[in-house]
């Protein structure tokens, strides 16, 4: 099933580099939240479960290749299959088409009111296609 990808571009400016010149990993952390939170705004109201908010639980990160001053990176992010109570999303950052960072992460959906986990149906992300 192919879900819908979010794609953004982002210009490297000296707010994101640390002490060696390149873009700080924790930045990278960064757009992945940001990342996922804009692709949801994007999709929510398609979905029943758009009153609902999202938290990650859990966060895996590769870096490839470093970023510097001027580079332009892709960005991309799209769900993957469910797991359980559990929301499998990839963050991938490009440079000229190569992988540079890859990051996958597990979400859970909360209800706002009771906060407690709220159980997704197996296929919701087909309301999202």
């Amino acid at each position: 099933m192919e879900f819908p990808v979010y794609q953004k571009e982002i210009t490297i400016t000296e707010e994101f580099l640390d002490n060696n010149r390149h873009v700080n990993n924790v930045q990278y952390v960064h757009w992945v939240e940001m990342m996922a939170e804009e692709h949801w705004n994007l999709l929510k109201s398609k979905s029943k479960y758009k009153d609902f908010v999202w938290f990650l639980v859990d966060h895996h990160i590769r870096y490839k290749k470093q970023a510097y001053l001027g580079d332009r990176i892709l960005t991309k992010t799209y769900p993957e299959e469910p797991e359980g109570i559990r929301q499998p999303r990839k963050v991938e950052f490009f440079i000229n088409n190569e992988l540079i960072v890859d990051s996958r992460t597990k979400w859970v959906m909360m209800d706002p009111e009771n906060q407690k986990v709220q159980r997704l149906d197996p296929d919701w992300l087909n309301e999202l296609i």
